[in-house]
This record gives C-alpha cells, structure tokens and sequence, in this order.
C-alpha cells in the first residue's frame, strides 16, 4: 500500500512540474512561425471562412474535431477552449483526447475571463445577487471579497490540475492561452499565471456614436496602449494576445441586453481599428483577435476589418519576428498630453518601423532611435505619402492626433487588395 501511494505521489509531482509555462507566443504553421491574427467567429458556410483566411485570419475559436477539419481544408488552424476551471473531469479528458493530435489544432484556450467572472462581473450583482450592491468589487465590499476568495480556492486548484493532466496528455506539447479582461483582478490572476503560456485581455472601447462628421479616431482607442503595458506586468513577461472590438455594443441584445439596450450603433472606424492593432503591437502584443463578428451586421465595417487583415498579411513576414530594439521620444507642446509608441521589424534586408501617437493632440517631432543599421536608407510610409531618410540611427515622424503611421523600405509591402480602408465608422 506504501508503495503504491510513493508511486502515485511521484506521478502527481511530475505531471505537477510539466505546469511550467513556456513559449513564444506565435503559432506555427508548416514549421513557419506566424503572428496570430484570429477569431473567436468561426463561419458556417465554407465562403465565408474562405473570404477571412484570404484576408489574412490564420487562428479560429473551434468547439471540435469538425470544426478542425474544416479549417485543415482552408490551410489554416484553429483553438479550443478548455473548462480548465472544472478540474480533471470525464468531459475535460474526452474533449483534449477528441482533438489532440489533429493537424489543424494550434493552441489550446482556458476558461475565457475566469478571474474576472468571480471578481467584477456584472452579473455577480445584476442576475445571481451575490454581491449587494453595483460595483461592489470595485467599492472592495466584504461580501464581494469573501466571494472571490471562496471562488478561487475552488477554482485555482482545480484549473492547476487540469492544467497538469493537460501537459501529461498533450504530446505535442502546444502551448496554453488565457484570455481575460482587461482589469481583471491581478493578484489573482498572478497565481494561475505559471499555468500558462500566453495570456492576455479584451478591449472594446468603441460604444459612443460619432458626435460629428470627423474621421479622426475617437479618443477611447488610444487606452489601448496603456492597458497593454499594464498586461506586460500581469503576464510576469509572458507572450501577450489582444482581443479587440468586432462590432456594435448595440447588437449584443441576444446576448448581453444589459450592455446592449440603450446604446446607439457605433461601430469602430478602418483608422480605429488599425490604431487599436498598431498600438497593442507596438506596446508588446504577439497576437490579436477579434470577438466576435457573429453579431456584426454591417458589411462596411465587416470588410474594413478584412482590410486590416489584408494589411497585416502583407507585413506577417515582420511581424512573425521579434521586436527590434529601438527607442521614441516625442517633443510635443504640450509634455502632459499623452505618448508616441513605435515598434520595428526586420525581415532580410527589410524594415519595418510602426509608430503610434496615443495623444489626442499633434506630434511635430516623434524621433525614433536605434535604427543605426538603416543609416542613410529611405523609408516610405506604407498606405501614404510621408517618407523621410534615417540619419545617425535616427527618424522622424510627424503625426496628427491618434494618427498611426506604418514605415518600411520598400513599398512591396502594401497590400495590393485595399478595400476596405476607407470604412469611416459610426
């Protein structure tokens, strides 16, 4: 009996050790790294899944094997998700066993917000009345604390061992994604943070309508680079997905008519889009993703998001690389008024240098350094008509407020398709 329980001991403590969380953050696909650029929607007809991955989305929310092998089909791969939260069921064991070797799986995904649904979700107060009162977790009430503390010792432990059955089971070793939102509790999310692989947040910040006709981003875009750097400490240095906004708050009705009743259509504009993409890159993202185009009901808005991927298709040989070191210093009027953010890429011979003015006012001069290698070399802004020579490892950029301006020395690097990117939001 002594024997049996040493033995059962040891294989419990190493499946325990195989919890260690590693990775780069990218997937990979006939032995290519690629940057993620997914869906939670994954389309029921084959013309619609056709038209996404022509655009550029290489990653889809799967609930099964049959949905893997729709996406094998289309030469592009999937994720699922996984009740981690549950522990070692039947349920957890047959699912991870039903798909673990198909081809088309690339990741797998634990609960979605978990740390959040104990913490500060509306529903806590709204629908199950344990909290007493709105924004009892925000307020620290005792009932709201005392709930996420008998919460997460039930479901920490459990999501750890499910975790641990996981890596012992996975023979290919892929790695483990957790997506949250975006001010999830951080204390408790540092203590599952060892679990996983990748993490990240969800941000929709687009829910009032245009009050004028202007094109300019709206300012709840430029969060996003704050909140990404926020996660940079959450994640204890840990590869970074985001999930950005797919849609209309107003067409969440069938779903969240709490967050949907009341509120007009305000659909993110192609420029907000790609300023929410560029600033999650440049603030350290190796992935984004986008909930949840199932809801979505307007065409205009669905293909500027096609737009998006299209441009971040041409530029996947970059971005499938890591991050050069480089510096920006902005020399704004005003030194209070926000942040210029930039990030670099090298592929070969090439470059490509993205920067993101976050502030709600013009940049004159947004010098970026580190470029010593591009001495003397011209680069061309991708999608426009600014360009500018790189001299003592240096450039300089002029923006306009929220404005995101893409560089790279070549102009191949447009994509030639560019429908969509006029789409000006609402």
């Amino acid at each position: 009996m002594i024997t049996k329980l040493l033995s059962c001991a040891l294989l419990c403590l190493s499946i325990a050790k195989r919890t260690a969380a590693q990775g780069d953050g990218y997937i990979y696909k006939d032995g290519k790294r690629q940057f993620v650029f997914g869906s939670y929607f994954l389309p029921k007809d084959d013309a619609g899944l056709k038209e996404m991955t022509d655009a550029g989305f290489n990653l889809f929310a799967c609930g099964n094997a049959q949905d893997l092998d729709r996406l094998q089909r289309y030469n592009t791969q999937g994720w699922v998700f996984l009740r981690l939260e549950k522990g070692v069921t039947p349920e957890l064991q047959r699912q991870i066993t039903s798909v673990a070797n198909h081809p088309a799986l690339a990741v797998w995904s634990g609960p979605d917000e978990l740390v959040w649904g104990f913490t500060a979700n509306s529903r806590l107060y709204r629908e199950l009345k344990v909290h007493s009162e709105k924004g009892a977790w925000r307020k620290l009430n005792p009932d709201a604390l005392q709930y996420a503390r008998q919460q997460s010792a039930l479901l920490l432990p459990n999501m750890h061992n499910a975790v641990a059955w996981l890596r012992s089971a996975d023979k290919r070793n892929l790695q483990l994604w957790i997506n949250e939102g975006e001010n999830s509790d951080m204390s408790y999310m540092w203590q599952y943070m060892d679990d996983f692989d990748i993490t990240g947040f969800d941000l929709y910040p687009v829910k009032t309508a245009r009050p004028d006709s202007s094109t300019r981003p709206r300012r709840q875009v430029q969060s996003i680079g704050k909140s990404t750097g926020r996660w940079n400490t959450v994640s204890q240095g840990k590869p970074l997905w985001i999930v950005l906004q797919a849609f209309s708050w107003s067409e969440l009705r069938s779903v969240e008519p709490w967050n949907a009743d009341g509120r007009p259509i305000a659909y993110p504009s192609f420029e907000e889009s790609r300023h929410m993409a560029y600033g999650a890159l440049a603030a350290g993202a190796s992935g984004l993703l986008y909930w949840d185009l199932r809801w979505l009901t307007s065409e205009e808005c669905r293909q500027s998001l096609y737009g998006l991927a299209r441009e971040f298709k041409a530029l996947q040989p970059f971005l499938s690389t890591d991050p050069r070191p480089i510096s920006v210093r902005a020399y704004e009027p005003d030194s209070t008024a926000g942040r210029v953010m930039a990030t670099a890429r090298q592929y070969g011979r090439d470059w490509m240098v993205a920067v993101v003015n976050e502030a709600d006012t013009a940049q004159y001069a947004a010098v970026v350094s580190g470029l010593d290698r591009l001495n003397g070399q011209k680069l061309v802004q991708l999608y426009g008509d600014d360009e500018g020579q790189v001299k003592d490892g240096k450039f300089v950029v002029r923006l306009r407020p929220l404005e995101v301006k893409v560089f790279a020395t070549s102009r191949k690097w447009e994509a030639v398709d560019k429908k969509g990117r006029n789409y000006p939001g609402k």
